[in-house]
């Protein structure tokens, strides 16, 4: 096991234990990790038992686990990290590809699952959608039942849950209009939503008034010369990032 001093009171970091056996995957995989901003890689384990010392020792935010592992088969690793006290996130980073695996690393609350091999920026992509995530949840109060969505549409990866959707309305739209919103600098009309998306202007509205309505997106009015106002529409949750990593203002 390889670990280096945790610096307490580090804001905006997420500290990140890499579990393979595999030494040279291992350092790989850290390479792969401290490319993104906001995440450092503070340990690498060989084992399930060093990849607990570790999390003891470390208190990461995220662990990357292998499943393949020489003393315990990795989403074992799991109940015994939570056993000892850890809420760490966990994502599932292995070649294992058989279903009821899969299905087990959902039963255990992984945040997500990536197949091997993958290329830097597969991972890159996972880690951005992890860190928006959780900073949306850790900035969740609730006070409403929307407040109680949001959080739980947090949890299942960002997008809508189909449950909260009414009748009518895809899961597909949803996620296309979420996306459009996520990665504006500013603001978004429904025309523009629209022109963004491909679907009808109404439509757009529609999503976005849902939106709206559960506590995903805020409203402001633009007022232009003449007629109603223009109905506006952000996200909640984290600046969108520009490719390479800089936040937008």
């Amino acid at each position: 096991m390889t670990s280096e001093p945790r610096t307490s009171g580090t804001t905006g970091t997420i500290d990140v234990l890499v579990v393979d056996d595999d030494f040279m995957v291992a350092k790989v995989h850290r390479a792969f990790v401290e490319r993104v901003d906001s995440f450092r890689v503070v340990g690498v384990a060989g084992t399930g038992a060093q990849a607990v010392a570790a999390a003891d020792a470390l208190r990461p935010d995220l662990v990357l686990l292998d499943l393949h592992l020489p003393d315990v088969f990795g989403l074992d690793v799991i109940p015994r990290l939570r056993s000892a006290g850890h809420d760490c996130d966990v994502m599932v980073v292995s070649a294992a590809r058989e279903a009821e695996t899969v299905r087990g690393a959902v039963r255990h609350g992984v945040v997500d699952y990536l197949l091997k091999p993958f290329e830097s920026e597969e991972l890159r992509a996972r880690l951005e959608r992890y860190a928006d995530r959780r900073g949306r949840l850790l900035g969740t109060v609730v006070r409403s039942q929307a407040d109680v969505d949001r959080v739980l549409a947090g949890a299942a990866g960002g997008a809508t849950p189909v449950a909260a959707l009414p009748k009518g309305m895809s899961v597909e739209t949803a996620e296309l209009v979420e996306r459009a919103l996520r990665e504006t600098d500013g603001t978004l009309s429904a025309s523009e939503c629209a022109a963004l998306t491909g679907v009808s202007r109404v439509s757009a509205r529609r999503y976005l008034e849902h939106f709206h309505t559960v506590g995903r997106v805020e409203v402001s009015l633009r007022y232009g010369v003449a007629g109603r106002p223009e109905r506006r529409y952000r996200f909640r949750g984290p600046a969108a990032l520009r490719p390479g990593g800089e936040a937008r203002a």
